[in-house]
């Protein structure tokens, strides 16, 4: 508590209160006990001396019976308590507690009362408030002969109605008696006819099991079956989905070889046209009647080294061409200084221009062993770029596909590598130096 009020002040009978406390009338006593009691469930537990917190937390009426004989040696010898606990019970009590403690009489009041509050709050005239309460009379009951009288009357009355009830007693055990042998006999009977039931009960209930464990075991025979044959269905439907789906791939790649070839054919046809100068149709036409002298056909077709520009472009404009790039090899031959992944991007970039421009079917092909993580690479749109998967080099899967193409469909490979060069003309492709597509791009 952050503040104490004055109690009441501190006299020489004060600080004598342990012999002044023992002579306090037992009325008095038990007042104080009781209202120290209820004070103390209300004081913080810093300010309870350790013998009485145990009994804080219990209920005012058993706190003050139980801890009686603790407390009230404490409100003797503890005077910072007792002015706590003066301090909390004159709040519970203030108009009678304020008039004690300022030594205003109350003729109203309960002298029992006054002498138990002065006793904690301690004013000049506490004493004189003790003395006056046991000062009071103590009322002893009387007793007289007529009392007597009229005691042994009722206590010959209550022996014969003791009498009477008795009688009636045993005639009611002897009853019960009676009644209980009947009970007992059909009790036997009752538990005999009980043992036949839990005999037959038990009978039933192992026919009803074995019944249950014969069912249970067919029960789970059919589900063995069950999943066995939903096994083979799933497998089947498995096998049967690989089979659809195998046989719509070659059909669509059958397809698509058949297009491109048919497309190849076509404009190889209408280059072949007018690479030959033939007229348009077989009929004559007007204009083949004038005289005149007419210019020599070009030669079909050229040689050329393999790092020719010329050349390069001339094989970009064949029908439906598919140009496929050894990556690496072209960019460590134009950029050998910058990282991997500017190469990369450098070369995808320049061919998305290239695909622009020509409308051809573009493949780069990188070497997967070159990675070091995952690839951040952005294509433009008909640039086709592939890496190798482990354990397989670039060099194959060039070779993978150009095998992959129609025969009959014109193939362009670009890669210095003489090894990738001969294996992919003997398949019918054509091969480019690394060095004329760098000078195209150069170009462009």
């Amino acid at each position: 508590m952050s503040s104490q009020p004055d109690c009441g002040p501190v006299t020489e009978a004060g600080t004598a209160a342990s012999s002044a406390a023992t002579t306090l009338p037992e009325p008095v006593r038990q007042r104080v006990l009781t209202l120290a009691a209820h004070a103390l469930g209300q004081l913080p537990a810093t300010d309870i001396p350790a013998p009485l917190r145990r009994f804080a937390s219990f209920a005012p009426a058993k706190r003050a019976k139980l801890s009686a004989s603790v407390l009230g040696p404490i409100l003797e010898t503890d005077e910072h308590f007792r002015r706590l606990t003066a301090f909390e019970v004159r709040r519970e009590h203030p108009e009678l507690g304020d008039a004690v403690a300022d030594g205003v009489p109350v003729p109203a009041a309960d002298p029992i009362e006054v002498a138990a509050l002065a006793y904690l709050l301690r004013p000049d005239d506490w004493e004189q408030h003790v003395a006056a309460a046991a000062q009071l009379p103590v009322e002893n009951p009387r007793t007289d002969e007529g009392t007597v009288n009229r005691l042994a009357d009722q206590l010959d009355q209550a022996r014969t109605e003791t009498r009477q009830v008795r009688e009636r007693l045993r005639e009611q055990v002897n009853e019960l008696k009676a009644e209980n042998v009947t009970l007992r006999r059909k009790l036997n009977e009752a538990r005999q006819r009980i043992t036949g039931l839990h005999s037959e009960v038990e009978q039933r209930t192992k026919e009803a099991e074995t019944a249950d464990e014969r069912v249970d075991a067919a029960r789970a025979e059919v589900e063995r079956e069950l999943r066995k044959l939903r096994a083979r269905i799933t497998e089947l439907e498995a096998v049967e989905h690989a089979a659809r789906r195998t046989a719509g791939q070659e059909r669509e790649l059958a397809s698509t070889r058949t297009r491109l070839l048919l497309d190849t054919l076509l404009e190889a046809a209408g280059g072949l046209r007018r690479e030959l100068a033939l007229p348009p149709g077989g009929e004559l036409r007007p204009a083949d009647t004038v005289a005149g002298s007419e210019p020599d056909a070009a030669p079909v077709g050229r040689t050329a080294p393999e790092d020719d520009p010329a050349l390069f472009d001339e094989l970009l404009a064949l029908p439906q061409v598919h140009l496929i790039i050894d990556g690496y090899n072209v960019t460590k031959t134009a950029w050998p200084n910058s990282p991997l992944h500017s190469q990369r991007q450098r070369l995808v970039t320049a061919l998305g221009a290239l695909v622009a421009q020509r409308r051809i079917e573009v493949t780069v092909v990188f070497d997967g062993a070159e990675l070091s993580g995952p690839v951040q690479l952005n294509p433009p749109r008909g640039v086709r770029v592939r890496f190798s998967p482990a354990g397989v080099i670039a060099d194959d899967v060039i070779r993978q596909l150009v095998r992959a193409e129609p025969p009959g469909r014109p193939v362009v490979v670009v890669s210095t590598d003489r090894g990738v060069a001969d294996s992919i003309i003997k398949l019918g492709a054509r091969a480019l130096s690394a060095t004329s597509l760098i000078a195209r791009i150069a170009r462009a």
